[in-house]
């Protein structure tokens, strides 16, 4: 029996269409589904027979798991608890998104053993697990309403090419389908980039949306600065912060980056665009560092999802940020030990710049060692 192929174009409430694929993976059949990167062949993470039919169509090497598609970094965790801090750093920032990350799950906790035994064995023949959060609306509201992840994989054929619209996977495969969700072309037309954690480091093991260069910027270590206007205090903390660093690392500041750190600054009220204060810059001269480049940002959705450490100059810029960002709860520190405030210099005279710096370079070397792994002091 020919599948039945949907228009997402031409529908009026796509809701209909979400209910329907949940109806068909409840069921245990394999739906197509478009993603941001190509087509994907789909079936209900708790169907053991259509699980185990789904590996059989994919033309992958035997030892390559299939994708499970999930809601979130997350739940991710949830079906790898141990992932290294590496791998939840890259689902932060790539998810929802073109990378796939394949993980090793030797986890007794993991979710991926409520899975029916044929489904475990089908997804991680040899004890590894690709996880993605889908960048296209269709799919992520399928998994909101289904019970359980979806296992999927490329659409593509045995020659190495990629489904990149509805007909073709109509004639790659035909019959076995029994719902194909048509939304045109896929916006990027190329696989997701596969990305094997390997114990603190990855290796891309497909070539795919995301380039070998950005994954590896990507996967750096990030500390954000925050104060309010990011002209005084969070600008000092970031240079001096990245001398400190540097001098740690034994590299220059320019290396840093190369090195696998971005240190950077923002501002919960900053305009953007603002140059450091006179008093800021002339007192980071006396440190040796250049404010002379330095552009306030506001703190946006971004910059919080992405850095790994965020460090604030007073107790209400935490306050402000875990307000408006309650899931960064846990990466949102106050610089000073002691819990203290950094007293804004804003409107005084140099001497009080310089004593703010002072304090900011007093606590620095703590969180330096913290970023670094090694036990301060």
């Amino acid at each position: 029996m020919p599948p039945l192929v949907i228009d997402l174009r031409n529908t009026e409430d796509t809701r209909d269409v979400v209910h329907l694929a949940v109806q068909a993976l409840a069921e245990g059949r394999i739906v197509a589904f478009p993603t941001e990167t190509v087509y994907v062949l789909a079936a209900g993470g708790l169907q053991e027979k259509a699980v185990v039919r789904l590996r059989q169509m994919a033309d992958i090497e035997p030892s390559m798991p299939l994708t499970l598609a999930v809601k979130s970094a997350d739940e991710a965790l949830d079906y790898v608890p141990n992932m290294d801090l590496l791998g939840r750093r890259l689902a932060r920032r790539c998810w929802p998104g073109p990378v796939t990350l394949i993980v090793d799950n030797h986890h007794p906790d993991g979710l991926l053993r409520q899975l029916p035994r044929g489904a475990q064995t089908a997804v991680a023949p040899e004890g590894r697990l690709g996880l993605r959060v889908p960048a296209h609306a269709v799919i992520q509201d399928v998994l909101r309403l289904l019970p359980g992840p979806v296992a999927m994989v490329s659409a593509g054929g045995s020659d190495g090419s990629q489904a990149v619209t509805a007909a073709e996977v109509l004639q790659r495969h035909g019959d076995a389908v029994q719902l194909i969700i048509d939304d045109g072309r896929s916006r990027f037309g190329q696989p997701s980039s596969a990305v094997r954690l390997t114990g603190g480091g990855f290796e891309v093991v497909r070539a795919g949306v995301v380039s070998a260069q950005t994954l590896q910027r990507l996967a750096s270590a990030m500390v954000l600065f925050v104060c309010t206007g990011n002209t005084c205090r969070s600008p000092m903390a970031e240079a001096l912060f990245r001398k400190c660093l540097a001098e740690k690392l034994g590299c220059k500041l320019e290396e840093l980056e190369d090195r696998g750190y971005l240190v950077m600054s923002a501002g919960i009220a900053a305009m953007m665009g603002s140059r450091a204060a006179a008093e800021a810059h002339a007192v980071m001269s006396e440190h040796g560092l250049d404010l002379r480049s330095h552009e306030s940002q506001p703190l946006t959705d971004a910059l919080v999802r992405n850095a790994d450490l965020l460090i604030t100059m007073t107790r209400s810029h935490r306050h402000a940020i875990v307000a408006e960002w309650p899931d960064a709860a846990p990466r949102v520190k106050i610089l000073c030990q002691s819990g203290g405030d950094v007293a804004d210099p804003i409107g005084g005279p140099i001497e009080a710049y310089r004593r703010c710096a002072n304090q900011i370079s007093g606590e620095l070397t703590r969180w330096v060692d913290e970023l670094l792994g090694k036990p301060a002091g």
